[in-house]
């Protein structure tokens, strides 16, 4: 493989999840996954747990604890907000006004990207009142808003509050390294201009288990709870990650840009996953079946992915592996897997978007 100079070979993933249209798989997903047990032992382990990935927006209810630690004062509503790659709904932009209103402060603080809202009723209505790409319509704009009010509450200057020599961006990135037990070997610059390090899929699952499971009165514990009472403000409608906490309970669950995902239940059961070319097409239905992995059981209609033939269903995507009784196999792609077997598992729909 030619690569640039310096870039390292990111290691090879296991065939995750695969795309048939009318019994004949046409595309195959490779990538990470890892399924913990409440111990953190490993129920599920395909490709390599360890490779170094960018977990994006999946890192946000990360950020909110270390916000929160640093001594912000915000509403439930406000931190599932701050957790949120939001569609940019009504709800959504008065959530945040109200953040950086009880900072003194207003839209013209915020720094990240303008942008549309995700939802297509939201961006058409944008549209039609005369309005732009503007920062408060941008999907990260609660986690901006909150960075802002936390420069505030602590006493740092909140201009050059995305710099990573930043009082507040050191602080996360400390507090990211703490709660995901892994080396943050690289820092890039992620969609909405806050400083984003890597971490592992392995570290991203720990994380999230440890906030899930966090003791009442923390702020790990008060993300956890903001976000199982106010899923509709981590996505919104139309929305996986929202769908997903709603019909699970006590699911926390976050989408993360170029195919990641990550999730927890109370009793610190938890998945992670990066897809490796970076599609968020087979993200609901990986969540899904390493779920199922996990002992967990139900109907989930967000965990159905349909292909579409002349506007009607022909196939579906399918996960790569075996789930039977709680347990799961990996069978195509795996390390030391021989062959292929025939897509099994929870089917999956409505791929998320960050």
């Amino acid at each position: 493989m030619v690569t640039s100079p310096g870039l390292e070979v990111p290691a090879r993933g296991a065939e995750l999840a695969w795309v048939v249209r009318s019994e004949m798989v046409e595309s195959v997903h490779t990538g990470h996954l890892l399924a913990l047990a409440a111990d953190g032992t490993d129920v599920l382990s395909l490709g390599q747990p360890e490779q170094q990935i960018y977990a994006r927006s999946s890192l946000k209810p990360l950020q909110t604890v270390a916000m929160l630690r640093a001594g912000v004062v915000l509403t439930d509503e406000q931190i599932a907000l701050a957790c949120a790659s939001h569609n940019g709904e009504g709800r959504h932009r008065e959530v945040v006004r109200s953040i950086l209103a009880a900072a003194h402060l207003t839209e013209a603080d915020l720094g990240n990207t303008p942008d549309w809202p995700l939802s297509t009723d939201a961006a058409t209505a944008w549209r039609e009142a005369g309005r732009g790409a503007e920062p408060i319509a941008q999907n990260c704009s609660g986690k901006h808003a909150a960075m802002l009010a936390t420069c505030v509450a602590a006493g740092w200057p909140t201009a050059g509050y995305l710099e990573a020599q930043h009082p507040l961006q050191a602080h996360i990135l400390q507090v990211i390294t703490e709660l995901t037990g892994a080396p943050d070997r690289y820092l890039a610059v992620d969609g909405c201009g806050a400083p984003q390090p890597s971490t592992t899929v392995r570290g991203l699952a720990r994380s999230f288990a440890h906030i899930a499971t966090a003791a009442p009165g923390t702020p790990e514990h008060r993300v956890a709870s903001a976000m199982r009472a106010h899923p509709f403000l981590v996505a919104g409608t139309g929305r996986d990650a929202t769908a997903a906490m709603q019909t699970v309970p006590g699911l926390i669950a976050k989408d993360g840009a170029e195919g990641v995902y990550a999730a927890a239940l109370p009793d610190g059961r938890a998945v992670a996953l990066k897809v490796s070319d970076g599609a968020s097409r087979p993200r609901p239905v990986l969540l899904a079946a390493a779920l199922r992995a996990l002992g967990e059981r139900g109907h989930w209609p967000w965990a159905q992915v349909p292909v579409l033939g002349h506007g009607e269903p022909v196939g579906s995507v399918l996960p790569a592996f075996q789930v039977d009784g709680g347990a799961s196999r990996g069978v195509a792609g795996s390390p030391g897997s021989g062959g292929a077997a025939g897509p099994a598992g929870a089917a999956g729909s409505g791929a998320g978007r960050d």
